[in-house]
């Protein structure tokens, strides 16, 4: 049978054919070529059209078609027309339409069609495979910069140089290839397929046919196939309804509404009715409430409603400003690094007239140009992050994300199960005119007690309220007799109790034979006749006036965020039989009006401290959600989220495109939003707000948001295809770990500003003095070799920068990218290593004499020292916006790396390390000098220091 399988046998008949075709003749229709071939044509887009997201968007812009969700893509077109066609159809022509037959399809053909179609899998997501993040993490701009020096190097016959810069890449690869694949491949076990077995009704044999219902996996469904569905089920594909009973589905996997609809198999619709609300079509990812039925298969994979609707949009995120600037500055460097080791080379060549030891002495100065350490320092804070994130149960798929949160300023939050606790809270019982009544709660009681068909979560919210707060209603003197069982078409239950024999005060209001019903206040309302004013004990006929009264209380509560079900009483006479009462239309009449009971889904404890704290670091909250504005509100002042600016789907589907971005850019509340509205707000905030936006959602109604977000977060509960695109996919819905994210953010991104600032102006600083010097003496100031240990053990000493601690003001405020900030920063803090370098130049030339090959020795050992230690301790100077050393101190692994890399760059001349390198021993006077140095190095530095944050207001 190939892939496909066969679990059980639940039941099987034997019929008799005369005819043993399986399928009907492929030419009886044109009509049904037609549209076959129109809907094979979208069907095959897997080999024509490409998966990545990449791909489909440009092609998207190239064909015109909006991305907002304004228009429908041709291969959403002919999805909408291939529907509607079934939906308008007689029952018997959807099987020529899908080449299949009242007995299903036989096993041979159910194979062949798997073969031909694929499994059936939405979206078709893959996993990447191990070489693509190899690839990634190997191609980065300083990566290739470093083997490129590298391999001069080595033509040059430097090997350890070259050999230095390979491990150095070679360090950066394998640590981000680990922890993004390591990562991914947690991702993976957690968004993989549900595999779900599906009942299906096949058949077999040639001369005499066996209809089996069999159960086979979700993924070998194929179109054709009729599937036979119950309460629970999920559609395994696009169904044409065959058969129903009194059948309600959940679409809010596609719509976010929390509300259900009722389907039927026997009616044709028209070209009027909008796609969702086709009574006779079923859509993949939707789920059987209640009822049952039977349907054809029509579309399976990604040729579903649902798969068309989400993977033509594919990745939508902008484009990341950071890797945009280092892109700029690895081409700025490289310019740099061209001219000024040409220059060099150039001045050394005619002054020594050796042009090996010339190139060899350039390609060191380009070397010390290159921020060796940047991919690795990047990536080890960014895999720091993860970890740490990763021991508060999140998988972190893409370390890039850490950054991003650090960025982001706007998180946008799906309300059920991320404000809430998700269950329902039993708040308050209350008669026909608002006052709380026991007699309401008692008769509630006694129906949730003894209800046995199913028990839902309002049941035990009853329960629970009556059993917490010390009601002794005594459940064991009533007996139950009978049970009207609670379905979706009614929307109530009942339940018939009478009283035990034994009861003493037979006047009791409580004694006799009772059927009580709660369920829909309006279903409730339907059925009563009479309502009992319990403080009077009298009842009266249930007016229309009454009616709209206990109607408007509804809607009262309901708008404060409550969920309303009423509960209603009659009397009955006793029979000498307890058989069934009869129906529930028959019985269920006549009612007396009791009163409502109220719930609550109540906000989780962390939640409004979680949005205090991401509010006080500058991330603003806004709710988008599919439920209703009255509930949202109510939720959002639980939590503290402002709702003085709040909108529906409905409202902004009405405004312009200015009036849109407006509205969005000041509401706080977004409610009834279909996915595509969601999509288009998060892109809104993103290019007309300039914002960095996160997204936190776990349905596939939210999919469409949490791939166009610069940090997508899902939870391991939710859909399948959210966690394929989210980033970032939460073990525990809490709202604190995405706190504790920020601050890793922007920890990770203030120690890698901290490193490309330092770096790039300690280099660039260092080079421009080594071309001064060059030109000043007219010789090398240091040879290609000291000039290499240098740049190694600086480099060394900036491994502990990931491990360094910010400052509480910088993390307080979102952090990103600013083009112009970075060469404003050299233009005013380079100039002071330059400073920092001629003064020690011109302090050896006038004080020591250092200026003729004798003293070339004692010159380069000097300046060997001075530089390294000012590279060192440039760190401190520009990690903080306070006094170094005095108003803040670095952490303990960063001032331990500049005390050991500094003692051994000391140490060097005293050492036979030293004589082999050329290095000679310095006096005490010109420590004494370097101390002098230093001192007004930092105090130089701090004032410009102070000058900048006057004048742009931040300093990293």
């Amino acid at each position: 049978m190939g892939r496909l399988k066969i679990f059980s046998i639940v039941t099987s008949r034997n019929i008799n054919r005369a005819n043993n075709n399986l399928l009907p003749a492929s030419n009886s229709n044109s009509t049904r070529q037609n549209l076959i071939q129109n809907h094979n044509s979208t069907a095959n887009t897997k080999d024509d059209a490409s998966p990545n997201p990449v791909i489909n968007f440009l092609r998207q812009l190239m064909s015109g078609k909006k991305i907002d969700g304004g228009s429908r893509t041709e291969e959403e077109e002919k999805v909408y027309s291939w529907l509607y066609t079934l939906a308008q159809t007689e029952r018997d022509m959807a099987f020529e339409y899908v080449r299949s037959t009242e007995r299903g399809l036989s096993f041979t053909e159910a194979e062949k069609r798997l073969k031909e179609n694929g499994p059936n899998v939405p979206l078709e997501y893959k996993f990447p495979s191990w070489w693509h993040f190899l690839w990634n993490a190997f191609f980065h701009p300083f990566n290739i910069i470093l083997i490129v020096l590298s391999v001069l190097s080595y033509i040059a016959s430097d090997s350890p140089n070259g050999c230095i810069m390979l491990i150095l890449v070679l360090i950066s690869v394998c640590l981000r290839f680990y922890q993004e694949y390591g990562s991914s491949k947690a991702a993976m076990k957690l968004t993989e397929f549900v595999r779900s077995p599906v009942k299906v009704q096949r058949c077999a044999g040639r001369v005499v046919q066996t209809e089996l219902v069999v159960l086979v996996d979700q993924r070998d469904v194929v179109p054709g196939d009729i599937v036979i569905f119950e309460p629970g089920d999920l559609f395994p594909g696009d169904v044409r309804l065959l058969s129903s009973k009194d059948l309600v589905v959940s679409q809010s996997s596609l719509t976010g509404e929390s509300w259900t609809t009722e389907k039927t198999a026997d009616i044709r619709e028209d070209q009027s009715t909008p796609l969702l609300d086709l009574k006779n079509i079923c859509f993949m990812g939707t789920n059987v409430v209640s009822g049952s039925g039977t349907g054809l298969v029509v579309s399976t994979g990604s040729k579903t409603y649902m798969s068309t609707m989400f993977s033509t949009i594919g990745k939508q995120k902008q484009p990341d400003d950071f890797e945009k600037g280092i892109q700029r500055i690895s081409f700025v460097l490289i310019c740099v690094m061209l001219i000024v080791a040409t220059i060099i080379i150039l001045i050394d060549y005619f002054t020594s007239q050796n042009l090996s030891e010339s190139i060899l002495f350039g390609l060191s100065v380009a070397c010390a140009l290159t921020p060796q350490m940047f991919p690795l320092i990047v990536n080890t804070s960014l895999a720091k992050g993860a970890l740490a994130m990763a021991r508060d149960r999140c998988v972190v798929k893409s370390i890039n994300t850490i950054r991003d949160m650090g960025s982001m300023d706007i998180l946008c939050i799906d309300k059920t199960g991320t404000l809430t606790m998700n269950h329902a809270i039993m708040v308050n019982h209350l008669d026909n005119w608002g006052s709380p009544k026991e007699k309401v709660l008692r008769f509630a009681f006694l129906n949730s007690y003894f209800k046995t068909d199913q028990k839902y979560p309002l049941d035990d919210a009853i329960l629970a309220y009556v059993y917490t707060n010390g009601y002794r209603f005594q459940a064991s003197k009533w007996k139950k007799l009978d049970e009207i069982p609670f379905d979706f078409i009614r929307r109530k239950v009942s339940v018939i109790l009478e009283t035990e024999s034994n009861i003493e005060d037979r006047s009791s209001q409580f004694n006799g034979r009772f059927m009580i019903t709660k369920g829909a206040l309006e279903e409730v309302i339907k059925v009563c006749s009479f309502v009992e004013h319990i403080d009077t004990g009298s009842i009266t006929s249930f007016s229309p006036e009454d009616q709209q009264r206990v109607l408007n209380l509804g809607e009262e509560i309901s708008n404060e965020g409550l969920r309303v079900i009423g509960v209603s009483v009659k009397r009955l006479q006793p029979h000498k039989s307890d058989g069934s009462m009869g129906s529930g239309d028959t019985v269920e009449s006549d009612m007396v009006f009791l009163g409502l009971i109220t719930f609550y889904d109540p906000p989780k404890d962390s939640a409004k401290q979680a949005l205090w704290r991401l509010a006080e670091k500058g991330v603003k909250a806004k709710v988008l959600t599919g439920d209703s504005l009255s509930l949202a509100i109510k939720i959002c002042q639980e939590v503290g989220i402002k709702t003085t600016h709040v909108t529906t789907g409905p409202d902004l589907e009405l405004l312009s495109q200015d009036s849109f971005h407006e509205t969005v850019k000041r509401a706080t509340v977004l409610a009834r939003l279909t996915p595509t509205q969601k999509l288009r707000v998060v892109q809104s905030l993103q290019t007309v707000g300039k914002h960095v936006v996160g997204f936190l959602g776990d349905g596939v109604n939210d999919s469409l948001a949490i791939d166009a977000a610069n940090v997508g977060i899902s939870v391991d509960s939710g859909a399948s295809v959210s966690k394929d695109f989210a980033d970032i996919i939460l073990l525990e819905k809490d709202l604190n770990v995405l706190v504790a994210g920020v601050e890793r953010g922007r920890l990770t991104f203030g120690n890698t500003m901290k490193y490309i600032k330092m770096s790039v102006i300690a280099n660039l600083g260092g080079v421009l003095s080594l071309l001064f010097a060059t030109m000043f003496l007219q010789s090398e100031p240091l040879t290609p070799k000291q000039l290499l240990t240098q740049n190694f053990l600086y480099s060394v000493g900036q491994i502990a920068i990931p491990w360094d601690k910010m400052e509480e003001d910088y993390v307080k405020t979102p952090q990103v990218w600013s083009e112009k900030g970075l060469p404003m920063f050299i233009l005013w803090n380079g100039p002071v290593c330059t400073l920092c370098d001629v003064t020690a130049l011109m302090f050896l030339w006038f004080y020591y004499k250092a200026y003729n090959q004798m003293h070339v020795a004692f010159f380069r050992s000097a300046w060997f020292i001075e530089g390294l230690l000012m590279q060192t301790l440039i760190i401190h100077l520009i990690r903080t916006e306070k006094i170094p050393f005095i108003q803040e101190v670095a952490s303990w692994p960063v001032l331990c790396s500049t005390l050991i890399i500094s003692a051994i760059g000391i140490a060097i001349p005293y050492t036979a390390i030293g004589d082999v390198m050329g290095f000679i021993q310095l006096p005490l006077s010109y420590f004494g000098f370097l101390v002098l140095l230093f001192i007004g190095y930092f105090t130089v530095g701090q004032v410009v220091k102070r000058t900048y944050i006057f004048v742009y207001k931040k300093w990293l």
